[in-house]
């Protein structure tokens, strides 16, 4: 800002608020221009996790806003954990969040390492491999449910080609067995470009007089490797698996686009059987019980992680 602006802007100022304001300490500037983020986190975030909570204490159902609220304690609470769709829909989700993080991690780290190699055409394969990370996934979504076709899409076709298999002898999307897998491969595809960053970052901040001492030292590149590339990078691993833990955890859309839940509730995941508890079956209080033990899981796996991810970054 030019200093004639700034004499402009003082001018016009009147004369009671200029005196008010030069009176102001630093702290209280630094809340006038804070308070009113403060207080949009506390109106959208902590209101309704407040309102989650008690409704989740009550027998309410939003279909029936009419009907008396009775206050009914933990029930809503025994009735989930000894609810055995509640612990297939927790396994399932398991199952996606463990391969979907093994894959995109194994996958990623190797493309990162490739790619900072700085070889010809880096900047290029580096933005075609980005690329998936960059679509919605209701587009992702339809894009694979042609691929998974099985008498058009081109998966089959592929596998086909490797295996020698008829292409409409399966059925990605429809069968019990491989609709999971369908997901953790979409998932994979889509995202492992943000681990590959994540983990492409940690390699490039790795000095290089590290390794020329190393190579002084006679340490063979396998060496290296294992005492200086992946200890170094591990914190960067480690983040990216914080992230990409969260959000598949709660994977909503993308499985909703490519089998929604199905065959039967074989990829019903915990945010799935959520949606259906609270907007079709329209039990509020109940729903309201799961998404706050979802939301105590997640947190609490979340803070043992991060002391963890300290404790690497301190050593």
């Amino acid at each position: 800002m030019s200093d004639k602006t700034i004499e402009r802007v003082a001018s016009a100022t009147p004369v009671r608020v200029a005196r008010k304001v030069r009176g102001l300490s630093d702290r209280a500037v630094a809340w006038i221009f804070v308070g009113p983020t403060i207080f949009l986190l506390l109106a959208i975030n902590i209101f309704p996790l407040i309102w989650t909570i008690n409704l989740s204490f009550t027998n309410f159902k939003a279909n029936r806003p009419n009907r008396v609220v009775e206050y009914i304690g933990l029930r809503n609470y025994e009735r989930i954990l000894s609810d055995s769709d509640i612990w297939l829909s927790m396994q399932a989700t398991a199952h996606f969040l463990f391969w979907t993080l093994f894959f995109q991690v194994l996958i990623g780290f190797t493309l990162a390492w490739l790619i900072n190699k700085k070889f010809r055409g880096n900047d290029l394969w580096t933005t075609i491999i980005v690329l998936p990370m960059m679509l919605s996934p209701a587009v992702v979504g339809n894009f694979w449910t042609f691929l998974y076709q099985p008498q058009i899409g081109l998966f089959n076709y592929v596998v086909s080609f490797f295996t020698g298999r008829d292409p409409s002898s399966f059925e990605m999307l429809g069968s019990v067995d491989l609709a999971p897998w369908s997901i953790v491969i979409v998932d994979t595809w889509m995202w492992t470009p943000f681990v590959m960053l994540i983990c492409l970052a940690g390699l490039r901040s790795i000095p290089d007089y590290i390794y020329e001492a190393a190579e002084i030292d006679r340490a063979s590149k396998l060496r290296q490797f294992f005492t200086i590339t992946i200890p170094m990078v591990l914190p960067f691993l480690m983040l990216a698996v914080l992230f990409r833990g969260i959000e598949n955890f709660k994977m909503f859309d993308l499985v909703v686009q490519l089998t929604g839940g199905g065959p039967g509730s074989v990829t019903e995941m915990a945010s799935i059987n959520l949606k259906r508890e609270a907007f079709e079956k329209w039990r509020t209080g109940y729903s309201s019980a799961f998404a706050i033990i979802l939301f105590v899981t997640v947190f609490g796996l979340a803070s043992i992680y991060v002391k963890a991810l300290n404790k690497v970054k301190e050593r």
